[in-house]
């Protein structure tokens, strides 16, 4: 069959969650035996998140190709259990910096370059990118922002042209909502019939409508928003608020979603979707036996987004070893030598978390110390294994003043140096150690018996390693290199030889972690934690 398009936008306020319900509809598409993939479109001018602070926009997301991604191709991942690329998500910066290239070139045969046709046929190409290589069935793509501003307006001109090229192969979905009012105790339609409004000034009539809720909507809803919304009964659904994400699938299931979608796309629905794993997985997530308590020390805290990834690890994590995982977040501005054991003495496991610049180290390293010292599982992620090293070098090594070049570019005792590749680089977009890379493991670590394999990829974003000068220092007195990059022979992951349970690991386990298929480290961690 052809490539089917579906494209969800989103209407009234940012944050309703088109990310979990694109997320869901592909991932009841894939039970029903299609392929699927989803991109996002983002309307910034950035290139990529990559050189974005995550108090702009959440965590930043690597693919296998090394893309910086926005953080819902996480969800995306997780949901459907299929890698993805730097094809599934496009910026605004991507969009006009390959238009303008073109125009360098002399591409456009010296016409005018305007939004239309060129930045809107750009933004064609790279939907229709996924689709061109005949590999899926359906293609999603989240369009980022709300209908309204003024950024999002190429990309919803780009969805009107593709709607009338494409024909009955696309499809549009609005998301809005429907808000309760305490002081008349009414939902209300009105914001949900203003957004469509805003779409049909733009050409682009929905074809399905979600309704974000708190409160079920009822037939009586249902009825006055097709009305008034040019769509049938049977096309407006209600996402009404669950407890987590994961369910999210479940409802829209219940609420006949994806058979809409296929009898809209003149496709016979034939069979159930097969979810027998989903569910299971839901259950032992939503029943567990038992609770661990770990602390995230990071200095994003404030944001709990900036650590997305990891907090959804521990969710798969937790369901594996049927137990519900509370990660609580630490300030590491706020741990200091005198308060470290009053703040973390509560917890089951310590998490050191990735990051970059100096701000909260001293706080991430005693966090670290206190860990070793005092026999505590711990996990370091990236800059958390980095942590880790320095803090065994000065108080174990006795190495006064021993640091990152990060840092401290003139330390007497550089553990931690700037990667040979990354000396001269200056720029900072898309200049990293990115995407994935392999790992062979030490038989008989701690890391081997979380894998329970040799080698293994996994996912990168730094620019700073081990150095491995120090490495025979640092295995003379406990702390081993069970994991290195076979080709460069970089170290990739520590662990301390007599300790219960105490790794660091330079890539981001989190990156690979999905609802069926959890990152065995972050099993392995969860499963020292409830030992302890």
């Amino acid at each position: 069959m052809s490539t089917k398009y579906i494209f969800v936008t989103g209407g009234v306020t940012s944050s309703l969650g088109k990310g979990i319900l694109i997320a869901s509809l592909a991932k009841l598409l894939q039970a029903r035996g299609y392929s699927v993939t989803i991109q996002k479109l983002d309307p910034y001018i950035n290139v990529d998140p990559g050189t974005l602070n995550p108090y702009e926009h959440g965590e930043c997301y690597v693919t296998d190709d090394g893309a910086e991604t926005d953080l819902d191709l996480g969800h995306y991942e997780r949901f459907l259990n299929k890698p993805t690329s730097q094809a599934n998500n496009v910026t605004t910066g991507r969009i006009y910096q390959s238009v303008i290239n073109k125009e360098r070139r002399g591409d456009y045969l010296g016409k005018t370059v305007q939004i239309i046709p060129h930045i809107t046929d750009e933004i064609k190409r790279n939907i229709k990118l996924l689709g061109r290589k005949g590999k899926y069935d359906f293609v999603l793509t989240e369009i980022g922002g709300t209908v309204g501003d003024m950024e999002s307006l190429p990309y919803i001109e780009a969805v009107r042209q593709l709607k009338w090229e494409l024909g009955k192969s696309a499809m549009v979905i609005h998301l809005t909502l429907v808000p309760f009012l305490n002081a008349s105790g009414e939902l209300k339609t009105k914001p949900t019939q203003h957004s469509v409004k805003a779409l049909l000034e733009n050409g682009v009539q929905p074809d399905i409508l979600v309704l974000r809720t708190e409160h079920d909507l009822g037939e009586g809803i249902r009825k006055k928003v097709a009305l008034f919304c040019n769509v049938d009964e049977q096309s407006v659904v209600q996402s009404i608020d669950v407890p987590t994400i994961y369910e999210v699938p479940i409802k829209m299931k219940e609420e006949k979603l994806d058979v809409t979608v296929l009898n809209k796309f003149g496709m016979e629905p034939d069979k159930e979707p097969n979810l027998e794993a989903w569910i299971s997985f839901l259950e032992k997530h939503k029943n567990p036996k038992q609770t661990v308590k770990i602390a995230l020390v990071g200095k994003y805290v404030e944001l709990p987004d900036a650590y997305k990834s990891i907090a959804e690890s521990f969710i798969h994590a937790g369901a594996v070893n049927e137990c519900k995982v509370s990660l609580e977040y630490v300030h590491s501005e706020g741990i200091t030598h005198r308060n470290v054991e009053t703040i973390l003495k509560k917890y089951n496991g310590i998490l050191v978390a990735p990051g970059f610049g100096h701000r909260g180290i001293k706080g991430k390293i005693e966090a670290t110390r206190y860990a070793r010292e005092n026999n505590i599982p711990f996990l370091g992620i990236c800059l958390g294994m980095q942590v880790a090293v320095i803090e065994f070098a000065r108080n174990v090594l006795q190495f006064d003043g021993a640091d990152s070049t990060e840092m401290n570019e003139v330390t007497k005792y550089p553990v931690i140096d700037l990667m040979e590749e990354q000396k001269g680089i200056t720029n900072m977009g898309g200049t990293m150690r990115l995407g994935a890379f392999a790992c062979k493991i030490k038989k008989g670590s701690k890391l081997y018996d979380a894998y329970r394999k040799e080698l293994i990829s996994e996912r990168h974003r730094h620019r700073y390693e081990f150095n491995d000068k120090y490495l025979s220092e640092f295995e003379e007195n406990g702390m081993i290199a069970v994991g290195e990059n076979p080709e460069t022979n970089l170290v990739e992951a520590v662990e301390l030889k007599n300790h219960k349970w105490f790794v660091g690991v330079q890539y981001h386990p989190e990156y690979s972690s999905t609802v069926l298929k959890p990152s065995p480290l972050f099993v392995g961690f969860v499963n020292a934690c409830i030992n302890k």
